[in-house]
């Protein structure tokens, strides 16, 4: 039997490893700009173009490095912070060269050029997937310049497992806020297709984090501070009232580097338990230092997760320090105690007579004796009249009526197609909501449940689907025009769809960085909070699966329908859940919302029965 195990060639072990560093642009990024940081540069330039996919170059003012250092760091196993085991245990550093390099160069175009501070000229080198094309001496500034071209060209099939342009560099987007928020100190740059998304000086942490997050979080957040011997905390907390729906802003690092920590991010929520909504993520930029003995770096390809030794401790004084800021600058919730008005009585007038109080005494009345107690007359509704044909069937609890008929009686004008009632038969005129959640009505073959805001995501999506015909949606104009205030990866999305939004009823127009003018929003809209219902539109369509084969106006339709539906938590009026039964079973697929979860379910009168016997 011939032998079967053989060695790898480099070019593919290397690729093999690019699969664990090297996920995607980003995964670039944060390797290129981390090389950078070790280098000691002080300024440091992104240039991305079509989402990384056909350049990444990182230009920085560092050391640089030697001719022989230029080409070692494209070799495996190459790497300037370990020289033995042990070094392993106490990493402080983030990677300067080496490493990721050989992983990036063997599934792109790179291209190196690089100078020492005391050298008189550089070196470039080239090097197309993994194969070294040339070395020779260039003209170049101090520094270090990277430019990786053309990445995964030849791994087709991982290039074509990478989302939209849009998500791609929102992935970007991500990794620069993660180096740039824990590096205040180094002045960064970032043009994305020639345009400049950022321009940041050397600063303080808290003046770095208001120019990346915007100037509304100065007010927003407050510091967090704590020093004790297991570790050190320093960094920001937001203060409830502007707690986000989505789990955004929220960063921990650990020695100038970013994690991920399900385990801290416990102790933060603990800190925050009663302040805060169900649905609701509080807001926080924390910063530890540990002795680098104490932890473990390298569970992970990317290093975005660490063990620690004593992670309890952490854990408590993490929590501890949270309770502290929330106590020390009073931002937990006040309570607004409301006097009792039955004392807010008006002053008597200068002729009001001034009279003893009077007690009438009924001899007769016997505590003993049984009253009935009087009928409260409930007034009609004033849709239907006693005239209306309707009204015998639409009020009296024993008879039933067509589903139809109940509709067109004046409280929905939408006519259900028969083929739409098979399921449902005929529906009474009881109905209710239970929680706050759900829609109870009836018919003789027994109980239907709506969940009202499945019901109601699913009546959007076939509503706003008409968008891909071109039919433009009703809009209320709003009396004083609303001003949204997005970040960068939000901007693009909004810019990228804001013909599809204008078509479902919004009107905006950009208004400088950053910033878009609300005129109109679609007639079934509320505008209570504009803001924070754009955010969560553009947030679906940031995290709704992307597939190449998906229209775009799909993914937009299904995006505007999920966050445009009403919440589970809100209280219905009997014409809203009238509305949305008629309209719900108007619908061409009225059972489930448009990614499969039910909008309804029945139980028959025979299931009922056998509950009772």
């Amino acid at each position: 039997m011939p032998d079967l195990i053989k060695l790898l060639p480099d070019s593919v072990a290397n690729q093999i490893a690019a699969g664990e560093v090297v996920q995607r642009p980003a995964s670039a990024v944060k390797e290129l700009l981390e090389n950078s940081i070790d280098s000691g540069a002080t300024e440091i330039k992104l240039v991305i173009k079509d989402a990384g996919k056909i350049l990444i170059q990182v230009i920085d003012n560092g050391c640089g490095m030697s001719e022989r250092d230029a080409r070692m760091c494209f070799e495996r196993h190459a790497t300037s912070k370990i020289q033995t085991a042990n070094d392993l245990l106490v990493i402080r550093t983030l990677g300067f060269r080496g490493e990721a390099l050989a992983s990036i160069a063997s599934i792109a175009q790179v291209e190196l050029k690089t100078k020492l501070t005391e050298g008189e000229i550089g070196t470039c080198i080239q090097i197309d997937g993994s194969v070294f094309k040339a070395q020779f001496p260039s003209t170049c500034p101090d520094g270090t310049t990277v430019s990786v071209k053309n990445l995964f060209y030849n791994v087709p099939a991982r290039r074509n497992f990478l989302k939209s342009n849009t998500l791609e560099l929102k992935y970007i987007i991500d990794e620069f806020f993660r180096v740039a928020l824990v590096h205040p100190g180094i002045g960064f740059s970032f043009i994305n297709n020639d345009k400049i998304l950022y321009k940041l000086v050397p600063t303080n942490p808290r003046q770095r984090v208001v120019t990346l997050l915007g100037s509304a979080y100065n007010q927003r957040l407050v510091p967090v501070e704590q020093s004790s011997a297991i570790v050190n905390i320093s960094g920001f907390i937001g203060k409830p009232e502007f707690a986000r729906k989505k789990r955004g802003e929220q960063y921990f690092f650990v020695n100038n580097r970013f994690i991920k920590s399900p385990y801290l991010h416990h102790a933060i929520e603990n800190a925050f338990q009663e302040l805060l909504p169900k649905d609701a993520y509080p807001t926080y930029l924390i910063y530890m230092t540990i002795d680098p003995k104490m932890i473990d770096v390298n569970i992970h390809p990317t290093k975005t997760e660490i063990n620690f030794q004593d992670s309890k401790n952490i854990f408590a004084v993490l929590h501890s320090s949270v309770r502290q800021s929330i106590g020390k600058f009073n931002i937990t919730p006040s309570f607004d105690f409301e006097a009792d008005k039955s004392f807010n009585l008006p002053p008597p007038s200068k002729d009001h007579s001034i009279r003893q109080p009077s007690i009438t005494i009924d001899p007769t009345y016997n505590p003993f004796e049984k009253r009935v107690k009087p009928q409260i007359e409930m007034p009609l509704s004033s849709k239907t009249k006693p005239d209306d044909p309707n009204w015998q069937k639409l009020y009296d609890p024993l008879k039933e009526v067509n589903f139809n008929d109940y509709i067109s009686s004046g409280l929905n004008q939408q006519v259900i197609p028969d083929s739409d009632l098979q399921s449902i038969a005929t529906v009474s005129t009881g109905m209710m909501q239970a929680f706050n959640r759900f829609i109870i009505t009836f018919t003789q073959n027994g109980i239907i449940i709506i969940d009202q805001q499945n019901a109601h995501e699913r009546i959007l999506y076939e509503k706003f689907l008409s968008l891909a015909n071109g039919e433009l949606h009703d809009s209320q104009q709003q009396l004083f025009p609303q001003t949204l205030n997005l970040g960068s990866s939000e901007s693009e999305l909004l810019k990228e769809y804001i013909y599809e939004f204008n078509m479902a009823g919004f009107e905006i127009a950009e208004f400088g960085k950053g910033s878009f003018i609300v005129s109109a929003i679609p007639a079934d809209c509320s505008n209570d909070n504009i803001q924070e219902l754009f955010e969560s539109m553009l947030e679906s369509l940031q995290n709704h699966p992307s597939d190449p084969r998906t229209e775009k106006h799909l993914k937009f339709v299904h995006g505007i329908a999920k966050s445009m539906s009403i919440s589970r938590n809100r209280k219905l009026q009997p014409e809203e859940m009238t509305s949305i039964i008629g309209n719900l079973f108007a619908c061409k697929v009225p059972d489930m919302t448009p990614d499969g979860k039910p909008t309804l379910f029945m139980i028959g009168l025979d299931e009922l029965g056998k509950k009772f016997k």
